[in-house]
């Protein structure tokens, strides 16, 4: 048989045996006639990948409760369960100023969890020892040995090199340009770990636990510090060929607008990132305008909170307008510090969207809030891990 030819053929295998995952972790207990229902496979190839999960030790029998023998007075039906026991997966979020850290069995279901305030962009050495130390807190908070580990997720926010995964940006995270992240925090705690942007987790969280469940093209928007997203086509994240799809921040909003950090002049995110919204409301209010204060402001009926958020969602639309057209997506997930000024923000991008993108393309994309907050990136970590079929395999899972 051809190579290409082969590789399209474990490829096709691979997926199949995700979405058979997704079919048990979904339902709990199903048979194989429901899960070849569920997904459309044939029973054949159905009893092939679940006798491959057996082997691997992430599927068993359980006889369907309640029931002692069959219809006829012969064996019980047979239901299937997937073993989240057989193994555990860890998050590791690093936001600009906070690192927080999750471990959950395979079914997703978080154990132990743990957060701290900390510099983390200058301070990549510290910030990747706390992680370290954290790590082993919440498995110690959860009652597991480090061997159960198949593996840990990491989330940075910026853009990773999605070849040879170094950071590349020395404006975004000064303290880490030229890192390899992964490879630090893995010589560290001994457990392999996987890397990737912050709004690639964020996406990968809201499309498995939250705002786009179910979804398969997503864009994600986290909108705080900076302005970036994560794009999910066909199911499948685009990191693009350097690991930099979806700088969104990056976009030109303002040709006369302020210089940015990344060295252009007026970029998105000088208009409509937190940092620029606090400071617009900072000349007319006095005391501390923190994020969480504006959108408070905003709630309280202050015109002036939700003239800049408004105005922010409008920017944001502009620049999105361009991907909606060109993607198409099915569902425009907003989340971040500004995800939760709600309908301030959202009516702006929504506005924006409507005005300067496909009438067909705006109508398919439903613009809605992200549900999991602060959360999201380090679930979405969780998830770079727990759905990687390549890793939930019998080599992988031979210490478990």
């Amino acid at each position: 048989m051809p190579p290409g030819r082969a590789g399209s053929l474990e490829s096709l295998r691979r997926l199949n045996r995700l979405r058979v995952i997704r079919a048990l972790r979904d339902e709990g207990l199903i048979s194989r006639a429901d899960i070849a229902r569920r997904t459309g496979l044939s029973r054949s190839t159905v009893s092939s990948l679940v006798a491959d999960l057996q082997a691997d030790g992430l599927v068993v029998e359980r006889p369907e409760p309640g029931s002692a023998y069959g219809a006829q007075g012969g064996r019980p039906p047979i239901l299937l369960s997937f073993d989240a026991s057989a193994g555990a997966a860890v998050g590791v979020d690093f936001g600009h100023s906070h690192l927080r850290v999750a471990v959950a069995d395979l079914s997703s279901q978080v154990m132990a969890e743990r957060h701290q305030a900390i510099d983390v962009d200058r301070a990549a050495d510290n910030a990747l020892d706390a992680a370290a130390a954290m790590v082993e807190q919440v498995l110690a908070d959860a009652g597991l040995e480090q061997d159960r580990v198949i593996a840990i997720g990491m989330g940075l926010p910026g853009p990773v090199d999605a070849v040879t995964g170094v950071v590349g940006s020395t404006v975004i995270l000064p303290g880490w340009a030229g890192m390899r992240p992964a490879a630090e925090l893995e010589r560290r705690v001994g457990i392999h770990v996987d890397v990737d942007n912050d709004a690639n987790l964020g996406a990968l969280a809201e499309i498995a636990f939250g705002a786009a469940r179910g979804a398969r093209d997503v864009i994600y928007i986290k909108v705080a510090s900076g302005i970036g997203a994560g794009i999910v086509i066909g199911g499948n994240l685009q990191r693009g060929s350097t690991g930099v799809a979806g700088e969104l921040g990056h976009v030109l909003a303002d040709p006369d607008g302020r210089v940015c950090r990344c060295g252009n002049r007026g970029c998105l995110e000088t208009v409509a990132a937190a940092p620029a919204l606090t400071d617009l409301l900072r000349a007319s209010r006095p005391g501390e305008i923190t994020t969480r204060t504006m959108i408070a402001l905003a709630q309280e009926g202050d015109l002036g909170a939700r003239r800049v958020l408004d105005d922010a969602g409008r920017a944001i639309g502009r620049a999105l307008a361009v991907l909606v057209n060109t993607l198409n997506p099915e569902r425009i997930v907003v989340g971040g510090e500004l995800g939760t000024a709600g309908d301030w923000l959202l009516e702006g991008i929504r506005e924006s969207l409507r005005r300067y993108a496909l009438p067909r393309a705006v109508e398919a994309a439903g613009v809605v809030a992200g549900v999991l907050g602060d959360r999201a990136e380090v679930l979405g970590a969780l998830s770079l891990v727990i759905s990687d079929t390549q890793r939930l395999s019998s080599a992988d899972l031979s210490r478990v």
